[in-house]
């Protein structure tokens, strides 16, 4: 069974996070950040990743701190759940629309952490959500889950779009790479034996 729960506290936020790579995609994620937790939903949604967040965080003073402290627990989680990675499909990559927007994603689950994140905003803000939120998540989650990460949007008008094209593309990527591929036969997919070193 690939799960996994995470718990991290801090002074600034107390993050509870539970995933199942072998889920169905159900999500119950509470934030306190409407944008957040609807980004959280569709992550698990289109992933097929069963996702749990439960997060208290100091939003008196912004969104960044729980943002991005989110990202970190549930990075942790999914390289744990992961354990060896033996037999996963390892990359993946698409192109995801989202109406005028279109993002390209890219994923190798490497057990390196890099981050190419080339996607820019109109607006620097959704709702009270600060766009610039978006590249510090997946900067945390990437980082975190030990996974090389590309996210370009070709192009797009809307912010909203935008960031829901970024992560609905993560999610479609996610729910391939950490697939196990049959044709794998149990074995970690690396000419070196493992993965992250």
């Amino acid at each position: 069974m690939r799960t996994a729960t995470i718990k991290r506290k801090t002074k600034e936020t107390d993050i509870e996070v539970s995933v199942n790579l072998d889920g169905t995609g159900v999500s119950k994620s509470t934030t306190g950040i409407g944008f957040f937790d609807h980004m959280l939903d569709l992550l698990a949604r289109h992933s097929r990743i069963d996702v749990t967040v439960k997060a208290v965080g100091d939003l008196h003073v912004d969104f960044h701190h729980t943002v991005e402290d989110v990202g970190i627990a549930l990075g942790q989680a999914v390289k744990q759940a992961l354990g060896d990675m033996a037999g996963i499909t390892r990359y993946a990559s698409v192109y995801m629309p989202m109406d005028e927007t279109l993002t390209r994603v890219a994923l190798d689950i490497s057990g390196r952490p890099v981050l190419v994140f080339k996607s820019t905003f109109p607006t620097h803000k959704i709702g009270e959500f600060d766009t610039e939120l978006v590249r510090e998540w997946f900067n945390a989650f990437a980082g975190n889950a030990g996974v090389t990460l590309h996210v370009e949007t070709l192009y797009g008008e809307n912010s909203h779009h935008i960031a829901e094209s970024c992560f609905k593309g993560l999610a479609r990527a996610l729910r391939t790479g950490v697939a196990i591929d049959p044709r794998n036969a149990g074995e970690v997919p690396s000419t070196k034996g493992q993965l992250g070193g």
